[in-house]
């Protein structure tokens, strides 16, 4: 598990090792976010015997590489990357160095040690500026507008490849707007409560024309979870000449994990208000550069594959979140 000290890696160690598999997790503890957050994650998975962790930057191809030597991975789960549409503007060789040269170390393991899946983190920031919505893994995906979203992209591209040339099984995961306990602190969620039980101001991007398909985590774990026992197997009936993204000649899939129902910005900031039981100071700000203004899941493949379907509210997932912030930073409110 790359990642694994990460919001979505540690929900989905914790899965897999309550579930009696055993996990080998890898992270830098990078300083993006509150590391003490990491550890406090890291903390709760060492309590299970079959979890070892390394310290370990993927972007080392010499000790990715001593990784895959020292281990026999059934299943590899990249969950590891450079994260965040905005950080991207502001430091774009973090991106390309963990998600480009990181995903490539990754591939290279893989191909080399005979890994029977790859499942990989890929965004629904790769729909960049898309419109025809719910947006579909049978779109082409080709106008990213951040560097994120490209690098995103660019795995997909890279593990195609590899699922083509060598015959690696490779599944990409474009997760929606991913949110509850244990979250990332950069997230809305995660900021607009912390900010409205300090009585500071929430930066309301868009004048709050926004919407996102926001996903509860437990629904993101239970997609993976049920995608990782689906190993893809070359589609017979794919026709280079209306080539399908979706799918390919190779073992290789795509797969939206969303929530199936965009919920407007206000509305979100109106359900932490009601669970916070205070009202939050807005700032209203335009558009921010390489943001959308909406985003909205086609599960359709994924309810045929796998016979799931996200369900959790945004007030249920909001009020879980609420919860576990309050008793975290132990605040009596």
């Amino acid at each position: 598990m790359t990642g694994a000290a990460g919001f979505i890696g540690f929900h989905l160690s914790k899965r897999l090792l309550d579930g009696g598999d055993a996990v080998v997790g890898i992270d830098n503890l990078n300083d993006y976010y509150d590391v003490k957050l990491k550890k406090a994650r890291l903390g709760i998975l060492r309590k299970h015997e079959n979890f070892s962790f390394t310290k370990l930057d993927i972007k080392n191809r010499d000790r990715v590489d001593t990784l895959f030597e020292d281990h026999l991975f059934d299943v590899v789960l990249h969950m590891a990357a450079q994260a965040g549409v905005r950080y991207s503007i502001e430091n774009p060789y973090a991106y390309i160095d963990s998600n480009i040269v990181g995903f490539m170390n990754i591939l290279e393991g893989c191909r080399y040690k005979g890994v029977q899946h790859l499942v990989f983190a890929s965004s629904s920031s790769v729909y960049g500026a898309n419109t025809l919505m719910p947006f579909s893994v049978h779109h082409n995906v080709d106008h990213p507008i951040s560097l994120y979203a490209a690098t995103k992209k660019a795995n997909e591209l890279m593990a195609h490849v590899y699922s083509s040339l060598y015959k690696i099984p490779c599944t990409g995961l474009r997760f929606f707007t991913v949110y509850g306990p244990w979250g990332r602190p950069d997230m809305a969620l995660f900021s607009f409560t912390k900010s409205i039980l300090e009585g500071t101001y929430i930066d309301v991007f868009n004048y709050g024309k926004m919407k996102r398909d926001f996903t509860y985590i437990d629904d993101i774990i239970e997609g993976v979870a049920r995608i990782m026992d689906r190993v893809p197997a070359a589609n017979a009936r794919w026709n280079g000449k209306a080539p399908d993204p979706g799918t390919s000649f190779a073992p290789y899939k795509i797969y939206n994990i969303g929530n199936n129902s965009p919920v407007g910005l206000m509305e979100f900031i109106g359900a932490i208000e009601k669970c916070l039981g205070k009202k939050a100071k807005k700032n209203f700000l335009p558009m921010q550069p390489g943001d959308v203004p909406k985003t909205y899941a086609d599960i359709d493949d994924l309810m045929k594959a796998v016979g799931f379907r996200p369900s959790t509210s945004i007030g249920e997932g909001i009020r879980k979140f609420v919860t576990w912030y309050k008793k975290y930073y132990k605040i009596n409110t």
